[in-house]
Parts: structure tokens; sequence; C-alpha cells
């Protein structure tokens, strides 16, 4: 009886499957992008009266207004594109929304617009992380290169040094 149950295919204390860390990944980047349960029951409220009465020239000029001095076109960032594609592979009723509205009802950039000023105080927190994230891993990664550009002028003044007073013996 004891042979029978050490063959027994029982997973290990502190074994984690492939799939178990497929889904803590998963659950991760959505945490990472803002995606929470919080935020899928906020959406899941939205119909399509939401968007089409959203007072979007009034946010519209609040912005002109702001960046008036700049005439570049400012669609998502890719933050913003991310968290898009993962709301709307995870949450079904904003792409259906979607694809109601658009493009007979609004434009998709419009749409867009209006979702992230709909969901602006819940996302800016993890957009805002993730900006200061990339701050410092650009710092980190400069900081890495200067040293190792430092290191290697170094080793390189030591090898001439080496080189001249192995050639004047």
């Amino acid at each position: 009886m004891s042979a029978l149950f050490s063959r027994w295919p029982f997973r290990r204390r502190g074994s984690v499957s492939s799939e178990e860390k497929k889904g803590s990944s998963d659950k991760r980047i959505m945490e990472e992008f803002g995606v929470t349960e919080q935020l899928c029951e906020l959406i899941r409220g939205f119909n399509a009266n939401t968007f089409k009465d959203f007072p979007l020239q009034d946010h519209l000029e609040e912005q002109s207004s702001a960046a008036s001095t700049s005439n570049v076109r400012k669609d998502l960032s890719v933050w913003q594109e991310r968290h898009a594609s993962l709301v709307l592979s995870n949450v079904k009723e904003i792409s259906q929304l979607r694809y109601t509205l658009c493009p007979r009802h609004l434009k998709e950039q419009e749409f867009w617009r209006i979702y992230f000023l709909l969901v602006r105080t819940h996302v800016t927190p993890y957009e805002i992380r993730a900006v200061q994230k990339a701050k410092i891993k650009k710092i980190n990664s400069e900081d890495n290169v200067s040293s190792s550009s430092k290191t290697s002028s170094i080793d390189v003044e030591m090898i001439e040094v080496n080189n001249l007073s192995g050639s004047s013996l």
C-alpha cells in the first residue's frame, strides 16, 4: 500500500505548476496596468449613452487651453495602449460597447479619450507608477553604461601602462 502512495503524483509543498505561474504572472500584469476587479465593475456599469452623452467637447477645450502651444497630436501612450488591450480582452462589456459605438457613433480616438476620462481616478496612480518605474530603469541603465565605460577605460589605461612598462625594460 505504501508503494502505491510513493508513486502517486502528489505535488511537493512549495512547488508551483506552470499554470499557476502563468496565472500569477497574468494577475501581476493586470495589476500593473490597473485592471483590477474594482475597475472591471466600474466598466461593466458603462453603457452606450455613457459615451454618447459624455461632454467631450468641454474636456477638449480644457486640454487645448492648457496645451495651446503644441500642435502635436496626442493619442494613447504606450501604457494606455497596453491597458486598453488588457481591458478589451478581459472585460467583454467594454469590447461590446466599442463594437457598438465605433465608428458609427464615435471615432476610435474619441472612444478611448472618453474611456480614459471616465476611469481617470482609478488608473492614474497605476500609470504614474509605471512612468516612475521607467524613469528609474532608464537612470539605472544609464548608470550601468557610464560605470562600465569608466571601467573599460580604466582597463585600457592599465593595459597601456603595462605595455609601456614592459617594452621599456
